[in-house]
């Protein structure tokens, strides 16, 4: 059962009743929002078994057309993943290989995957151990073969396999450059895809003429295949143009090494071959299926908010964007509801999901959901009975080993009797450690999942 390890004292730093009671209805929230969105919970309700059927949604696999299964796969849910799949496949599946983050192995027990552990956000030899792996066993699949593929977020970094001469630590240098700049998931996977041997449609055409079934755990707002993981199943249309203008930009192309800049220009001048694109042979057999998403655990969410007696709203699973801005979003929204009912009457909860970004500037620590939550603080002051939380479902926010955070209408006053400078901390990105003086941090541990990040805003 995931849970909010601090809940209650969560609860508690509420200064009256009717706030303490906002606070439970959002973490209550929050931790259900953690069960929907569990990589188990997903497959057992898209993927299923019955002889030698495999049925997933609505499309049917016949197991005995294929002489060998084998199973690949990368990111923060794929574990369990590997585990669902191994259990139903049993001796079926006669190979797999997995890579996950570092620290994050569960107690699954395999017969025949092997889970190995790599580096995120920033790729390392682990990475480049894991995807060569991954590309090994791709490679050798026949035609009359089945490769299931297991992804989810981040698996970009989890499974990074440099082109030609481009040296992980170029990779490295580059993803960290795009990161701090504040450049998108879309943005930042291009790039990737196009330092890669195995992303941006890579990993299909090296398994062609395999038979290739992918199943995605959505980290994208908006869910684009050719994004999730930077798409090693997904035909890529995107291009060496697009992933230099991206670079120039946010200016990093001065300051990233001569051989990225050379391969990219190359690319460019046509003289080193794209991404695999949509008319590519290997896509008329590759399958891609979505089986579990941001908006799919918002959804449940109003079911659950509903059954608690609140009037419910579920506003938007593609929110975007700097964060801070985000956050003053939220507090908008909370006060035209305390003012006037508008959009949703009293009680209620609003329900949002995407994920936004941080251009850090400052020296400090944190992550995209305290950062909005420490500008909406100060926009929500003095409104009683009302909370509002951010949390990653992965369990991490930045780099930070909290989820998110949680506020209220007497944040604010609370962090000036703690002597918490807001101004200097927001100059700093040092959101961590103001939620931290406030006890107002979220911790989870990791998931074991990651669809993007959940914000639950409630008025009683």
């Amino acid at each position: 059962m995931k849970k909010i390890i601090n809940k209650d004292e969560l609860i508690a730093n509420g200064l009256t009743l009717e706030t303490q009671e906002a606070r439970r209805l959002v973490l209550d929230g929050l931790e259900k929002a953690l069960i929907f969105a569990d990589p188990l919970y997903f497959l057992s309700n898209h993927v299923s078994r019955a002889d030698n059927i495999l049925q997933i949604d609505k499309w049917s696999f016949d197991l005995n057309r294929f002489k060998k299964i084998f199973l690949v796969g990368a990111g923060k849910a794929c574990e369990s993943m590997a585990a669902f799949i191994e259990s139903i496949l049993k001796d079926k599946l006669i190979e797999g290989w997995v890579n996950i983050p570092k620290g994050a192995k569960k107690d699954f027990s395999f017969k025949n995957i092997k889970i190995h552990e790599s580096s995120h956000p920033i790729p390392d030899e682990s990475s480049l151990i894991g995807a060569l792996k991954v590309i090994e066993i791709a490679e050798k699949a026949e035609d009359e073969d089945l490769i299931i593929c297991v992804l989810s977020g981040g698996g970009s970094a989890l499974m990074a396999a440099p082109r030609n001469e481009i040296s992980l630590q170029d990779k490295q240098d580059v993803t960290k450059k795009l990161m701090l700049a504040g450049a998108d998931i879309k943005e930042l996977n291009c790039v990737r895809k196009h330092l890669s041997a195995i992303k941006g449609g890579w990993l299909a055409k090296k398994a062609y003429p395999a038979t290739v079934i992918s199943l995605i755990l959505s980290d994208v707002v908006g869910d684009e295949l050719s994004v999730i993981a930077s798409g090693p199943t997904f035909p890529d249309d995107s291009t060496f143009k697009d992933a230099v203008e991206i670079l120039m930009k946010y200016n990093i192309w001065d300051n990233i090494s001569q051989s990225v800049k050379n391969f990219l220009l190359a690319g460019e001048k046509g003289v080193i071959e794209e991404t695999p694109k949509s008319e590519d042979e290997c896509f008329k057999k590759t399958y891609n299926f979505i089986i579990g998403s941001n908006r799919e655990v918002c959804l449940k969410l109003l079911n659950f908010y509903k059954e608690k007696g609140l009037n419910t709203i579920f506003l938007t699973s593609q929110l975007t964007g700097e964060a801070k801005d985000a956050g003053k979003f939220y507090a908008s929204i909370l006060r035209e509801i305390n003012a006037s009912n508008n959009p949703i009457k009293k009680p209620c909860a609003v329900i949002l999901g995407g994920e936004t970004t941080v251009t850090v500037k400052g020296k400090g620590m944190g992550g995209r959901n305290q950062e909005s939550m420490a500008y909406a603080c100060i926009e929500i002051d003095g409104i009683n009975g009302a909370a509002i939380a951010s949390i990653g479902t992965d369990g991490i926010d930045g780099v930070t080993d909290a989820a998110g955070a949680i506020i209220d209408g007497f944040t604010l006053q609370r962090s000036k009797q703690l002597n918490l400078n807001l101004k200097k901390i927001l100059q700093e990105n040092d959101s961590y450690n103001f939620f931290k003086g406030l006890n107002d941090l979220i911790f989870t541990g990791f998931t074991g999942t990651n669809v993007n990040d959940i914000v639950i805003i409630v008025k009683i």
